[in-house]
């Protein structure tokens, strides 16, 4: 089963930001799971009261970190900027209403930074105003038979992690994002995920936590699995609001929110070429790694491979750096794809294999060489085409690093996502993935690159500083150790967080695991690629 399919604690996207907050109804589903057929509340009881979102929603903290209080409804926050002044205290957060499904599907995307298309989305409310904390998202499996299994381990996974932080959540609601396939309607869809969404109240039910409303997103149209009346919840839908016309969209835009498309549009920037482009990439591939060999069997090959990676590697970050494309994102990876040469793109994506290069080119992650840095990685992630697909997950895991160290946490997920989802046990993609769903901050593992990277200049050579030293900060074990300090440092937790382990071990740039019939063995304890 594909990782990413299935529930898997490590690699599941769970985001404990706490921005809106969401008040639930007095009438709400039974505690047990079962549905709310006999009594629901209409949507126009339920008024789901937020503050507007103070941080962006690429920023994520610990759902255990304090927010401002909830305002009553209809609080403005020009009236608290107001009274803040004459108080000379700061201001109070502006509150927003959501008001019932409408408002509450229209907050999906603000709520994750993106539009979680294909997925479950879980979303843990907090206290007796509702406010929202953890977040938890997977792909909706596409064997029927797996979704009881998922919605146990979806309901485990938030609701532990809610207990973890001291924070158990008061309710859930439920997201499902489907488009119709060929010949379907939303309708269908809506009906042919209703068993999922049954199982998942029932799931959240047996722990105690009800699932206050369940729905369901499809072909632009809204269904809500929690109210039976038809009078409000039409058996055809209900149109979503038009994009930038809700009061979650304005609140968003007052506090500089972000949101990056679809899931999909984010993974397509990420997807390895296809067709003959592909093929003459694979080619020069193939010409590179025969050429890597000899060069590696040299006394110092290692450290000149090293070297010429690193040195390609700025270049073409200073080349993307002087040529900024416009446009849509389409035309702007079109335009950095265009950038680099096939040749160029076959050295770096194999010399990155290496660890020490990959930890070397870890360093590009803050300031203006960000910006290019990430751009080159994901142009290499769509050179990684056919049989190097593999090869992916050095440069997917630089990417979401980089995002991540520029608060980018949505981008940051789905860029390790996929490098899990090639290889979950790809040790560097495992602690930052578990870093950020855990809402720790980059700036331990920035400052350990940012000392690495001064002691590497003042090693004698400078150019090559101390690649073949004992002991340089690997970002893995940096990783490591700044999300032990995030910890010791930030609130109490009530358990010890378990460790991703991972194998050790060493290879050389541009190697391909593989069991002697053209498949990738599944693990490889002596593989130090995958740190």
């Amino acid at each position: 089963m594909n990782p990413h399919n299935e529930p898997r604690k490590h690699s599941t996207d769970i985001n404990s930001a706490e921005t809106p907050s969401a008040s639930p109804a007095a009438n709400s589903p039974d505690a047990s799971g079962r549905p709310a057929d006999s009594s629901p509340p209409s949507p126009s009881s339920r008024a789901f009261e937020s503050p507007a979102p103070a941080i962006p929603a690429q920023s994520t903290t610990s759902s255990s970190s304090s927010t401002p209080s909830s305002q009553p409804a209809g609080h403005s926050h020009s009236a608290s900027a107001a009274d803040a002044a004459r108080t000379g205290t700061e201001p109070a957060e502006a509150q927003v209403t959501l008001r019932g499904p409408a408002e509450l599907a229209d907050a999906l995307p603000y709520l994750m930074g993106f539009f979680p298309d294909d997925s479950i989305v879980m979303v843990a409310l907090h206290g007796e105003r509702g406010r929202f904390g953890g977040r938890v998202r997977l792909g909706i499996p596409t064997d029927a038979t797996q979704w009881p299994d998922t919605a146990d381990q979806l309901a485990d996974c938030l609701i532990s992690a809610g207990q973890e932080r001291a924070a158990r959540p008061a309710a859930i609601i439920v997201y499902l994002c489907q488009e119709p396939a060929a010949g379907e309607s939303g309708k269908d869809v809506k009906d042919r995920l209703r068993p999922l969404a049954q199982r998942l109240r029932t799931a959240c039910g047996a722990l105690d936590v009800p699932v206050l409303e369940a729905l369901c997103i499809s072909n632009g149209r809204f269904w809500s699995y929690c109210c039976p009346d038809f009078r409000c919840c039409p058996a055809e839908g209900t149109p979503m609001v038009m994009p930038g016309t809700s009061v979650m969209a304005a609140a968003a835009a007052y506090a500089g929110m972000q949101v990056r498309g679809s899931l999909k549009e984010m993974e397509a920037r990420l997807t390895p070429r296809m067709g003959p482009r592909a093929a003459d990439q694979e080619k020069a591939l193939d010409k590179a790694a025969g050429a890597l060999v000899p060069r590696m069997l040299r006394a110092d090959g290692a450290v000149a491979v090293r070297r010429d990676t690193l040195d390609l590697a700025a270049a073409m970050i200073h080349r993307f750096r002087h040529d900024t494309p416009s446009g849509s994102n389409r035309a702007r990876d079109a335009c950095d794809d265009a950038l680099i040469t096939d040749a160029e793109a076959a050295d770096l994506i194999l010399g990155l294999q290496d660890r020490v290069t990959r930890d070397r080119a870890a360093e590009w992650m803050d300031g203006p060489v960000a910006a290019p840095a990430l751009r080159l990685w994901r142009a290499l992630t769509r050179r990684c085409a056919g049989g190097y697909i593999e090869h992916a997950v050095a440069p997917l895991t630089l990417a979401g690093w980089v995002c991540w160290s520029t608060e980018d946490g949505p981008s940051a997920r789905v860029a390790l996502s996929c490098a899990l989802s090639i290889d979950p046990d790809y040790l560097f993609a495992q602690l930052l993935h578990r870093a950020i769903n855990e809402g720790l901050d980059p700036e331990p593992l920035r400052r350990c690159l940012r000392e690495q990277h001064r002691d590497a200049v003042a090693a004698p050579g400078g150019a090559e500083p101390a690649a073949e030293s004992a002991s340089p900060a690997e970002p893995a074990s940096a990783a490591e150790e700044a999300s032990q300090h995030a910890r010791r440092s930030g609130p109490a937790r009530s358990g010890p967080a378990g460790r991703p382990r991972g194998p050790r071990g060493g290879t050389g740039p541009g190697t391909r695991t593989t069991d002697g019939r053209g498949r990738r063995r599944a693990r490889r304890d002596d593989d130090r690629s995958r740190r």
